[in-house]
């Protein structure tokens, strides 16, 4: 059983620290450098989680607990432009990653008023590559009613987000309202707009506790990180990309940013213990830039 934590910290010295991590048996999530400041999303064994704290008080950093990290999550708004975006969108983004979570911003190309606003399949496919999707809509209980077409048929689980009380009978298709996050026109900053986030952190928490409880009955045939750790050994390349979280680890399946069409086949040929990841894996070309997206199979699929 493995805890996901959060090592935030200087990068001198950073190097004990993850050596630390793997020789406990653990795994490196996600790394970001900012300048000289390091964040190290990790998941360790429960049993050692006060070695990584000691190693990190040694190192003058801190550890705090990730309860998101390792999951994937689509943030959507209406639209790109700015009556929607940046301020409610982007502070939930923000707010989201405290916790460890990998999220992806989607401004649909449809969005302006509720007569013209619409989503695509391709919309609809590229939202379903996450483990969770946040719909970030407005201010108006009515109009936030009239766009729940939005999401009425979206297969992973959805948050809506918006100002006014709902009851979640009138949005169907999504999993839990969360009120008090409307448009703001500022930084959500103020103490309201501060428990409405904490809210929204709780909701997603529970979300993926829910998710991962059903996924126990029937896992994947090896865990994504198993997974993402082979594909950062095997395939070299993969530590030239610039991009941030070069393999993006999900739930159940992967994010590489590399191009399908001239790495897919060596992503396949990448070996988990005796077997092919294109055995254990369904690999095809992502929604995002090309990407190439790796959906691993439950263990009952193997006959």
């Amino acid at each position: 059983m493995y805890e996901t934590l959060t090592y935030s910290g200087g990068i001198h010295k950073s190097e004990e620290i993850k050596e630390l991590i793997e020789d406990l048996g653990g795994f490196i999530i996600q790394e970001n450098t900012i300048q000289m400041d390091l964040v190290i999303n990790m998941a360790v064994p429960i049993d050692d989680v006060d070695k990584v704290k000691e190693k990190a008080k040694e190192l003058l950093g801190k550890i705090t607990i990730a309860p998101m990290a390792g999951s994937e999550i689509a943030i959507v708004s209406p639209t790109l432009a700015r009556h929607h975006l940046p301020h409610s969108a982007c502070d939930i983004s923000e707010y989201l990653r405290r916790f460890g979570a990998k999220d992806n911003m989607i401004g649909l190309a449809r969005g302006h008023g509720k007569g013209t606003a619409g989503i695509t399949q391709d919309e609809r496919n590229l939202i379903e590559e996450h483990d969770i999707a946040i719909f970030a809509l407005g201010s108006f209980k009515q109009c936030i009613i009239d766009k729940s077409f939005l999401f009425d048929d979206i297969d992973i689980p959805v948050i809506v987000t918006g100002a006014p009380e709902i009851d979640l009978e009138d949005l169907p298709g999504a999993d839990y309202y969360v009120s008090g996050l409307g448009r703001i026109p500022r930084r959500l900053k103020r103490g309201e707009n501060i428990r409405a986030l904490r809210e929204l952190v709780r909701v997603v928490e529970e979300v993926l506790d829910k998710k991962r409880r059903e996924l126990a009955n029937d896992p994947p045939i090896v865990p994504s990180i198993l997974v993402k750790n082979e594909i950062e050994r095997q395939v070299p390349i993969v530590k030239e990309v610039i991009s941030p979280t070069p393999v993006a680890s999900q739930i159940d399946g992967l994010r590489v940013k590399l191009d399908y069409d001239t790495y897919h086949e060596m992503i396949e040929n990448v070996l988990i213990e005796d077997k092919l990841l294109s055995q254990i894996a369904h690999i095809k070309k992502s929604h995002i830039y090309d990407y190439i997206y790796i959906n691993l199979l439950n263990e009952s699929s193997i006959v």
